[in-house]
């Protein structure tokens, strides 16, 4: 669900689908973590902001947090520990909060690429959008 609601929101703004298709795989990324390591239930909160140029996304969840940043990717046979650097790869920012016994919030910020022909037949300006 939070795939389609952000990249339909992105998309009603003439947002490029490459960087469509980087927010939502980063987005995903994080989204999976906080299933995987969220703490009780699994739950956790989605916001997002769009205007200015760019999107930021929070995730939320009541885990323990995360060590630190990996460095290198890991083996191939491994089968998982690629999420962090798959987000990092494909956003401009990423930042990690963690407050420990109340969970991690995962910041995605990217700059907004546009698609150069819906934006020729655009007569109003962007506004903000916020989900």
């Amino acid at each position: 669900m939070v795939r389609r609601v952000l990249g339909d929101a992105m998309r009603s703004l003439n947002v490029s689908e490459s960087c469509i298709s980087d927010m939502l795989l980063a987005v995903s990324e994080a989204c999976s973590n906080a299933v995987r390591h969220g703490g009780p239930a699994n739950r956790y909160e989605v916001s997002a902001a769009i205007g200015y140029g760019r999107c930021d996304v929070r995730i939320v969840d009541n885990g323990d947090g995360l060590p630190s940043m990996p460095l290198h990717f890991p083996p191939p046979e491994t089968e998982n520990g690629r999420g962090l650097l798959i987000m990092r790869s494909v956003v401009d920012e990423i930042s990690f909060g963690v407050t420990p016994g109340r969970g991690t919030t995962v910041h995605l910020r990217k700059r907004l690429a546009w698609d150069e022909e819906a934006e020729a037949g655009r007569a109003h300006a962007r506004e903000l959008a916020a989900v």
